[in-house]
């Protein structure tokens, strides 16, 4: 149950009323009609402010700082929904000292939000940014610009509908807090639960099934929660256990953990924020995305999965116990708890027609009322208050978090756009690629390794898509594959070194070396290396509703190089053997014929 640094009781029930005001407000969005940007965007961040500034302050100090923050936040996006007809007619340009000092105050407390939220790299690279827009006119050589009003500056940031409330904020607004809130809803019920009933169930009992439990669950659980290190702490608290009562080598365990819950942001059909942000960058209908993304995805999964099979032979795995597996009436009843929920998501879309946060708003409700029951089916009304509680929270503070990384990487976005600074970067990937796609796409992986590192994968994600994707589709590849290829690799951060976050957590959780898990790791997870490079030579894999016979073979083929890859890298076999298995995959999974 999360609570507030050091508080309880009253003080408790002020976060659970705030978390069901966010939960309230971003529902009536979805009912009200047309909402204003310039009301609902600000709303979110007033929203998110306390959550972020206080409830997650660990000492005094910086609670009542986030208590100021908190307040100057408030003061100015009021500001902004009191007077949105009136800054509408400015079209970007601050009026008088007043708003001056306002834009400064709200760009300030979003970097600060930006900084608790999620610690100091993203902001550094915004303020850098930010520096930049302000002085880069002053540059010389290619990279200087002609120079920027303040006032035009710093309004097309905080007054009009660009940088803080711009587009993405707007997915923030629409979309992922609707999906923030579903996924707290199944969590605080049996939905959890549910997930790993129905993982062992299906691979309890196969050789090195512990790992396979683990794959399927952390698939399952990261469709909806989107994070990587919320997957490893709340499967890995389950799994992790078994395989090292298993025998498991302790580095291994913590390697599928964190293989299997980074898959989690890339398996449909939620993806995480980020396929609700490519919604709004591509243009491309959310189904779409999804259709685009199933095949990838299972094939990461499938690559884990024969990973797992090699590891096995190697340190003789065994199955889960008998007495370790579910009966059949509980996985059943539990697998229920998130299966109905799901069913009316998908319904909703794919029958109804309806949109994603329409079909959400029907699978939270239904989610809602499972709340109220249990598996034998009875009724607790203090259980029953305890979920919602825990829902409230829940949401709130990650609707927050969500919140202040956008916000952060809008300020980003504008200064692109407002300096031109994207297209000088597009022309330097251009430039250094010589004109060539392969080489521009292994700078652009590189440059989503780097930032991946120190931002989360969203935020990784959007900045990286919006310098680099311009160039790679000028050099013929199109805009969805593109965001594909940019999405994966903004991924890799999760298990590769130096910073590796879903790496670190199993590896405190399981007691081990986090280096040693980390190496494992990539030899286990390779297809997150490999599977966009396959996109690329063989574009047919997204498109299975258009053209499905060629997006079947392309996955067929990828299949077969992934799975002698990830052989060749595990098993006991002589070096001189394995190598050529190795170079054999990657020639079946690039090659095009």
């Amino acid at each position: 149950m999360i609570q507030p640094q050091g508080q309880n009781g009253p003080a408790r029930f002020v976060w659970v009323v705030l978390g069901a005001l966010s939960i309230g407000f971003h529902l009536w969005l979805i009912f009200s009609g047309l909402v204003p940007s310039l009301v609902s965007r600000p709303l979110h961040m007033a929203l998110a402010l306390p959550w972020v500034f206080v409830f997650k302050a660990r000492t005094p100090a910086s609670r009542w700082s986030g208590v100021a923050f908190t307040a100057i936040g408030l003061f100015a996006t009021f500001y902004i929904v009191r007077n949105h007809s009136d800054l509408s007619d400015q079209y970007g340009s601050l009026d008088g000292a007043f708003q001056l000092w306002l834009s400064l105050a709200l760009i300030l407390t979003v970097l600060e939000m930006a900084r608790r939220a999620i610690g100091w790299p993203l902001p550094l690279i915004t303020a850098i940014a930010l520096l930049y827009g302000f002085f880069g006119g002053r540059l010389s050589g290619e990279f200087a610009h002609p120079g920027l009003p303040v006032d035009s500056f710093l309004g097309t940031m905080t007054v009009a509908e660009g940088g803080l409330w711009g587009s993405l904020t707007g997915v923030s607004v629409n979309i992922v807090a609707i999906f923030v809130i579903m996924g707290a809803v199944l969590n605080a019920g049996e939905a959890g639960q549910g997930f790993m009933n129905l993982a062992t169930a299906a691979a309890g009992r196969l050789k090195g099934g512990a790992a396979k439990v683990s794959v399927l669950s952390s698939a399952l659980f990261g469709s909806i929660s989107g994070s990587a290190s919320a997957n490893v702490a709340s499967t890995g608290a389950i799994t992790l256990p078994a395989m090292k009562k298993l025998g498991y080598p302790p580095r291994l365990a913590g390697a599928v953990e964190a293989v299997a819950s980074s898959g989690g942001q890339i398996m449909p059909p939620l993806m995480g924020a980020g396929a609700f942000v490519m919604v709004e960058l591509t243009g491309t209908p959310y189904t779409h995305i999804m259709a685009a993304a199933l095949l990838p995805a299972v094939l990461y999964f499938l690559t884990v999965w024969v990973g797992i099979n090699a590891y096995a032979d190697r340190f003789e795995l065994r199955p889960l116990p008998q007495d370790q597996m579910p009966p059949a009436r509980i996985v059943l009843v539990t697998s229920a708890f998130f299966a109905i929920p799901f069913a009316v998501l998908l319904e909703r879309m794919f029958v109804g027609g309806y949109t994603p946060q329409y079909a959400a708003a029907w699978a939270i409700l239904t989610a809602f009322v499972l709340l109220f029951t249990d598996t034998k089916f009875s009724f607790s009304l203090r259980r029953t208050l305890s979920r919602l509680q825990n829902v409230a929270i829940s949401a709130g503070s990650q609707i927050a978090t969500i919140a202040s990384i956008i916000l952060c990487a809008g300020l980003i976005i504008s200064v692109l756009g407002q300096t031109g600074l994207g297209i000088k970067i597009t022309s330097l990937i251009l430039s250094a690629g010589n004109g060539h796609l392969w080489p521009a796409l292994l700078l652009t992986a590189l440059a989503c390794l780097v930032l991946g590192m120190e931002v989360p994968t969203t935020a990784a994600y959007i900045i990286c898509v919006s310098v680099a994707g311009p160039a790679l589709q000028q050099l013929g590849l199109p805009p969805l594959l593109t965001h594909l290829f940019v999405f994966w690799f903004a991924l890799l951060s999760t298990i590769t070194p130096p910073v590796c976050g879903a790496v670190f957590i199993a590896a405190a959780m399981i007691g081990e070396n986090w280096l040693k898990v980390a190496l494992t790791a990539m030899t286990l997870g390779i297809g997150l290396y490999v599977i966009p490079l396959g996109m690329i030579a063989n574009p047919a894999i997204i498109s299975p509703v258009e053209t499905p016979l060629p997006a079947l073979f392309a996955f067929g083929k990828i299949g077969a190089g992934l799975a002698l890859v990830s052989f060749g890298l595990i098993s006991r076999r002589p070096v001189w053997q394995r190598i050529p298995l190795v170079a054999g995959g990657l020639l079946v999974t690039l090659f095009v014929f």
